[in-house]
């Protein structure tokens, strides 16, 4: 079997993508087993999942542990299908256990050994130029070819940098751009917003991220000054009693926990930004709040009452923002299947309000909720 450990060793890395044990000797002991690359807390580990009697259990491993719990694995089994950017595997255990593998290389791939299927759409921010805040934040490798396990990361960026794309002629080019970004986090968005507007498209702009981890901000704008950032500025602080700016062109929130979310949105309002981009998150001021004698044998169900009212507040916040004189959409920004939170409202500031607030305090009243937005806009 040293043969099956060197090949796992050599392939649990960057470039793989995904394999799967099967064929059993004992089909009690499992079924099937799939592993693929995932990210826990900005690390790649591979995930197993193991079916087992109709049930399936996962677990994240190492890299070094993975390989010793797969050899544990291909025990009972007589197959693996292993595949990774450049090539295909498959690896066969006789009765006598004689590994036999077979290796081929991928059909569909194209420059830098990425696989049309996972490539297809063109991106933004290209595959293979690479960029400097994509390397360190762990995206890109060096020759810019995006890491596997983060590719839905980079697919992220690309979405959320299309939303912007879409806004752009409501801007004005001919002046300095403010954007604030509350709750920037580890600052992905931020970096790329700053890199697609000033050094690809050519746009003044001044970028501030705010949020309350010191060491984050620190690294941000250790980052910002490394790559010669110059108006991409981090500063801790809380949305609600942020003051240090009076007139702001775009404001982005994303995953703002519950009401620091309305905090922001009502800021933005109070500058008259023209663009705001959110993505709310942890809507759990109304799921406290909601109450309905009608719906009461839906509401029971904590998993329904929860889902019910993240999307009522953010249909309530989006209502609120009409009446403030925005053109709002709501958007899916990523897919469901990566994470629940896939809203994002975007909206426009065209002046003309809506009129809408009695439907408004009907729906409030039919579920006995008092939204924080609603009160900080007084609607």
């Amino acid at each position: 079997m040293d043969e099956l450990r060197k090949l796992l060793q050599e392939n649990l890395n960057n470039e793989f993508i995904s394999a799967v044990l099967s064929n059993p000797r004992k089909k009690e002991a499992m079924t099937k087993v799939k592993v693929r690359p995932v990210l826990v807390k900005e690390q790649m580990v591979f995930q197993t999942e193991v079916f087992r009697n109709n049930q399936a259990f996962h677990e994240n491993l190492s890299a070094r542990e993975s390989v010793e719990k797969l050899m544990e694995m291909m025990q009972n089994m007589r197959q693996m299908q292993l595949e990774t950017e450049r090539f295909s595997y498959t690896a066969l255990v006789s009765k006598k256990g004689k590994v036999t593998i077979k290796r081929r290389a991928q059909r569909n791939v194209r420059g830098g050994g990425e696989l049309a299927h996972n490539r297809k759409k063109r991106y933004i921010l290209e595959e293979g130029v690479p960029v400097a805040f994509l390397k360190d934040l762990g995206v890109m490798t060096e020759e810019g070819k995006v890491v596997h396990a983060r590719f839905d990361k980079f697919r992220q960026i690309n979405r959320f940098l299309e939303f912007i794309e879409d806004v752009l002629p409501e801007l004005p080019g001919d002046r300095e751009l403010t954007i604030l970004d509350f709750g920037c986090g580890k600052s992905y968005l931020t970096f790329a917003m700053y890199y697609y507007l000033h050094e690809l498209k050519g746009y003044d702009i001044r970028i501030i991220g705010l949020d309350l981890k010191r060491d984050v901000i620190r690294k941000c704008n250790e980052l910002s000054e490394k790559y010669g950032y110059e108006k991409l500025q981090f500063m801790e602080g809380n949305i609600a009693d942020y003051t240090g700016a009076e007139e702001v062109d775009m404001v982005v929130t994303l995953h703002a926990c519950d009401t620091a979310t309305d905090f922001a949105l009502a800021k933005a309002v109070l500058w008259n930004a023209k663009v705001i981009l959110s993505v709310p998150c942890c809507q759990h001021e109304l799921n406290r709040q909601i109450e309905n004698d009608i719906l009461k044998p839906v509401l029971k169900y904590g998993i329904l009452k929860e889902r019910m009212a993240a999307l009522i507040t953010d249909g309530l916040r989006a209502q609120y923002l009409e009446c403030a004189g925005y053109e709002v959409q709501l958007l899916e920004f990523i897919d469901m299947e990566h994470t629940p939170k896939n809203i994002l409202i975007r909206a426009v500031r065209t002046g003309k309000k809506g009129d809408h607030v009695q439907e408004i305090k009907k729906c409030e009243e039919f579920l006995h909720v008092s939204p924080t937005l609603g009160k900080l806009l007084d609607v």
